[in-house]
């Protein structure tokens, strides 16, 4: 066993601990140091296995998308709400699943709740649904397509799975 199971993970817990305190005091860095090294350890047994970035130049692209989309939904939302409430028809719909993974579930699930208009409210226990809740719901067909299309396919891509 490693003393540094998670390098990157001590290093940020030992940053993060020194900039809550707003201090750093040897006995802050003592403590951070103690934690930085025992919490990683103590968590270490409990990590599963990873899924690998098969294609990290396509998951730079899909961040700048998710940041792109949740902009623009930004302003939709915003002119919906401040237009007639009469107007918004909102729903939910079961999409389909096609990841395999957690971590590739849980992306897809994190990035329809980002944007603005949407929120993933469940996934069913099988995996083989993701339910959303949309602000305004004109076609749930659109809907399903665009997640699959805009976002399931990047992520299934990026994770290889």
């Amino acid at each position: 066993m490693s003393f540094f199971p998670m390098p990157f993970h001590s290093l940020l817990l030992f940053v993060v601990w020194l900039l809550l305190n707003n201090s750093a005091s040897p006995g802050q860095i003592v403590l951070a140091t103690f934690f930085a090294i025992s919490i990683p350890l103590l968590v270490n047994g409990m990590r599963g296995e990873q899924p690998k970035l098969k294609k990290p130049w396509l998951a730079f692209r899909y961040l700048l998308l998710v940041i792109y989309d949740i902009l623009v939904a930004n302003i939709q939302v915003a002119a919906l709400v401040l237009g007639s409430t009469k107007k918004l028809r909102p729903g939910f719909v079961a999409i389909p699943i096609d990841l395999s993974t957690d971590v590739g579930i849980t992306l897809l699930a994190s990035t329809v709740s980002l944007t603005p208009g949407t929120v993933s409210t469940e996934v069913s226990e099988d995996k083989q649904w993701l339910y959303v809740h949309a602000l305004h719901l004109e076609s749930e067909q659109e809907l399903i397509d665009e997640i699959k299309q805009r976002y399931e396919r990047p992520i299934k891509e990026i994770l290889g799975c």
